[in-house]
């Protein structure tokens, strides 16, 4: 798996911030924040585990890598600028944006991304 797929991203990024949240994250509390069945976490989590991207620690918490560390903050970057932007441009409440931020975060490209970023910082 050269490339990770959007569900990849998704289970990173999940990691990423119960780890932030809750200082742990385990396989359960990625099932439930993602809504997922939890052998679909522990097939996610196996393959993440065969690339690189976590390990899994002594108390069955998940771990990111240096690399899954810097993947699932690139995520959360996105994410976050996405959803800042289209609160700021549509108007729309902050859940309501973050919803649409999940579905574009993985698909847009990054000259874009950087692009809405420097917009941001200009229109402050």
């Amino acid at each position: 798996m050269s490339e990770l797929h959007e569900s990849g991203e998704d289970y990173l990024e999940a990691i990423l911030r119960l780890k932030e949240e809750n200082g742990v994250a385990r396989s359960v509390d990625v099932a439930k924040r993602l809504g997922v069945s939890k052998p679909s976490v522990s097939r996610a989590m196996s393959i993440l585990g065969e690339n690189g991207y976590i390990t899994t620690g002594h108390i069955g918490s998940l771990e990111l890598t240096e690399k899954g560390q810097k993947k699932a903050e690139s995520v959360y970057a996105r994410h976050v600028l996405l959803t800042d932007f289209l609160v700021k441009i549509t108007g729309v409440d902050k859940a309501h944006a973050e919803e649409n931020a999940c579905r574009i975060e993985h698909d847009i490209d990054e000259d874009i991304k950087d692009g809405i970023q420097k917009w941001m910082e200009q229109n402050k």
